[in-house]
């Protein structure tokens, strides 16, 4: 796919990518430049996307062997149905 550039410097996505990264109107994106010269375009997050990553007031927070508890029954459950395939 390709775009033109304006004389302001601006180009549109294509229609095919910015469904592709569910991209709306005002939504703003991040370009990065890697050392072989590639570009990369990623959609910002919205704020509203972290909403419930922060503890609660009040919440206790995780131990390391909960955690450790909860990857290894994920872990478990996992195996005993790839198993019954």
């Amino acid at each position: 796919m390709d775009s033109a550039i304006t004389v302001k410097g601006q180009a549109t996505i294509p229609k095919a990518i910015r469904e592709h990264l569910r991209l709306k109107p005002g939504d703003r994106v991040k370009f990065f430049i890697h050392p072989d010269g590639t570009v990369v375009l990623l959609p910002m997050l919205p704020a509203s996307s972290l909403r419930g990553m922060l503890r609660r007031p009040g919440q206790r927070p995780v131990t390391i062997e909960e955690m450790d508890e909860a990857v290894a029954s994920g872990a478990s459950k996992r195996d005993s149905r790839s198993k019954r395939r």
